[in-house]
């Protein structure tokens, strides 16, 4: 409680909000540390949030202005990419961002391919997270349609990854 007393006494206040620079810069590092695109901290009615590569958020300028620049980001190819991409509403949606691996180790075939019948609770791929492997099972039993990522790549929450019909 002292460390926060202490860390409070740089905090600059704008717009009746109190923001402490710091913590700001802590949590920015903390994504950096951990390869997550945004953190939320909230402390009473203050809250705060930091992201990377995101779009612009209802956040405080002032918040934003401390948080890290994010990268650049082109929305007119992502748009156009979205609009003709197919959509994937009945697909096995990641339950958590991490790295998500089609295999159980790089020499070992990939737990699923297209057109392979799995049943319920089959594990069709693993997404590390923090350094936690957690399997990711079939919430139905079917034959798999199409699998939407690919090895050693990047997902985020809600991602549509494996479509079973």
């Amino acid at each position: 409680m002292a460390e926060r007393k202490a860390s409070k006494s740089t905090a600059s206040s704008k717009a009746g909000i109190q923001i402490d620079s710091a913590q700001v810069r802590e949590l920015a590092e903390m994504l950096a540390e951990t390869g997550l695109t945004e953190i939320e901290v909230e402390d009473g009615d203050r809250k705060i949030r930091v992201s990377r590569g995101a779009t612009a958020s209802a956040a405080p300028a002032a918040m934003a202005a401390l948080a890290a620049a994010p990268a650049p980001v082109t929305a007119a190819p992502a748009a156009a990419e979205a609009a003709s991409a197919p959509s994937h509403a009945d697909a096995l949606k990641s339950p958590m961002v991490g790295t998500v691996y089609l295999a159980p180790d790089p020499s070992s075939p990939n737990f699923v391919s297209v057109g392979d019948d799995v049943s319920k609770g089959d594990t069709l791929v693993i997404i590390e997270a923090m350094k936690v492997m957690n399997p990711i099972v079939a919430d139905k039993a079917g034959s798999v349609k199409s699998i939407l990522i690919e090895n050693a790549q990047p997902v985020e929450f809600d991602q549509p990854l494996v479509v079973i019909g």
